[in-house]
């Protein structure tokens, strides 16, 4: 366990007190190459990357026979996990010269934006349902409505946009959660329908709508079957020194926060209501589904850009399972939460284990560590203690990192000394560390001076061993034709933008993407010192 001085003159002497040696070895190996959808010769975040993908997800149904992996840039590929061969299943880039169906797609370098998630869901097998997030501009003279001009096989009749769900602030963007049927999951088309679930307007260009998940442990028959949580960044508000700043912490709106709900009309109907656009279904247990002037669909709020989600699923016990954030920071902080129901995790009034000022500076919280429960911009009813992190990390060049990626509880077999450990990483640097799950529940004490210790991990590819991913994506970057002499993209802590997200298939191997190569790794070996 890690104590903190949450004192900000010595972040840095307590960040430093990290173990330096390493204690881990990973072992990876190449697994596939994706298509190139950036520039060779691209700058910025965006276009410099040789292939944004974002998320792999493995089919469901028990075959073992295929991954489906996004593309930021707007393509949602098959990957045969025998062959390697890949098929474009869909293309949300619809954009002036592209093939795809959203002509209002946005694509903004240097941000996270386009086609940013997908899941299946939990019945997939049977019904052929999936869902996607993506990222649209209301104000780009195109319609909104899809285009199935090169995808035939999607039947685009009766679909229709729903009303956007207001956010205090100027609309810059939209998120649009998409429910997808597909009619033959047995072949590499798509040829079904869809149906918008939701819409939610954006302040800005950052911090979108980032992931959506279900309970893995929830069986047909149980309260939380077919139940998506949802991720929603604050679009950048919170950081801001105008009244949108406090768009985290007001329960009248949907950004920065954890959603809850039923996209099914026909699930759950006992036990929810429906929805004020009339699509989907809300559960009456969510913690605010009867505070008045609150939205009901929110089952924990307070953070700032929690892009990825994960449970973990004690084998023990199928009950013990715990939904997991990994939350992009501001200045100092990257942090890693358990969620739970009801909790604030206090941006913008809190960042990392410190309190967070009205300028961004950052102090120690006060001895009466309460926040207002905030229902919308004048109205407060009570207090509540902030919810804190159980992991955090700073920005500081050798130690820490500029955003922290996703993270997997290991549960596998093939990697014995991986078991009961948290694998996460750092975007940029494409650092890797681990932490022991039960340390962080442990320390999920609602203390702030409490946190779990990291321990780097080393990453051995090619008879080489690293210290992080960047040299491997470098080396990949540049056999692939990428033009700059080091990893192109913004970043403030690494040496260059490695842009790693793990995940996980069924059987709990992981996996590494990288955006600046456009590769997928496998994580096939681990040597604990």
């Amino acid at each position: 366990m890690r104590l903190i001085n949450v004192c900000q003159c010595v972040i840095a002497c307590v960040t430093c007190a990290f173990p330096v040696a390493p204690e881990l070895t990973i072992e990876i190996k190449d697994y596939a190459s994706m298509p190139v959808t950036g520039a060779v010769d691209g700058v910025g975040n965006s276009a410099g990357l040789l292939a944004r993908i974002n998320f792999m997800r493995e089919e469901p149904g028990g075959s073992r026979k295929r991954f489906f992996v996004n593309d930021l840039n707007g393509a949602l590929y098959i990957l045969d996990r025998d062959t390697k061969k890949l098929t474009t299943y869909l293309n949300f880039n619809g954009l002036e010269g592209q093939p795809g169906i959203f002509h209002r797609l946005t694509i903004d370098n240097l941000l996270a934006s386009g086609f940013i998630s997908f899941q299946f869901d939990p019945d997939y097998a049977r019904n052929g349902r999936f869902y996607s997030i993506h990222f649209e501009d209301p104000a780009l003279p195109a319609s909104n409505l899809p285009d199935n001009k090169n995808f035939p096989g999607f039947k685009t009749a009766g679909y229709s946009v729903t009303p956007a769900i207001r956010t205090f602030g100027e609309t810059q963007r939209e998120a649009v959660v998409i429910e997808w049927t597909d009619t033959d999951i047995s072949n590499s088309t798509f040829e079904g329908s869809a149906r918008e679930v939701m819409r939610l307007q954006y302040n800005g260009r950052i911090h979108p709508m980032g992931d959506l998940i279900f309970n893995p442990t929830a069986r047909s028959g149980d309260p939380e079957w077919r139940l998506m949580y949802i991720s929603t960044g604050d679009g950048g508000s919170g950081e801001q020194k105008t009244n949108i700043r406090s768009n985290p912490q007001r329960l009248d709106t949907l950004v920065g926060k954890i959603l809850r709900i039923i996209p099914d009309l026909k699930e759950q109907v006992d036990s929810s209501t429906v929805s004020e656009n009339g699509r989907y279904r809300i559960p009456k247990d969510n913690p605010f589904a009867s505070k008045p002037g609150a939205r009901k669909e929110i089952w924990a709020y307070g953070l700032r850009n929690p892009h990825r989600l994960t449970w973990d699923v004690d084998p023990a016990d199928a009950a013990n399972n715990h939904l997991i954030a990994n939350v992009v920071g501001l200045r100092t902080w990257e942090t890693v939460d358990i969620i739970h129901k009801g909790a604030n995790y206090g941006y913008s009034l809190r960042e990392g284990p410190q309190q967070l000022n009205a300028d961004n500076t950052l102090s120690k919280p006060p001895d009466v560590d309460k926040i207002p429960i905030q229902i919308d911009e004048s109205k407060t009813d009570g207090t509540v203690a902030p919810t804190y992190p159980v992991i955090s990390y700073s920005h500081i060049k050798g130690v820490g990192g500029d955003a922290i990626s996703s993270g997997f509880v290991y549960r596998g077999k093939a990697v014995p000394a991986l078991r009961g450990k948290f694998l996460f990483c750092d975007i940029t640097t494409g650092r890797i560390w681990w932490s022991d799950f039960k340390e962080m529940l442990a320390v999920d004490d609602g203390d702030p001076n409490t946190m779990a210790e990291m321990h780097e991990v080393r990453i051995a590819a090619n008879k080489e061993v690293y210290g992080t991913m960047a040299p491997t994506n470098e080396a990949a970057y540049h056999s692939r034709g990428g033009k700059a002499e080091h990893l192109p993209g913004f970043r403030r802590v690494a040496g260059g933008r490695s842009d790693i997200r793990f995940a996980m298939d069924s059987e709990g191997e992981l996996y590494i993407l990288s955006k600046s190569d456009g590769m997928i790794r496998s994580v096939v070996g681990a040597t604990a010192r």
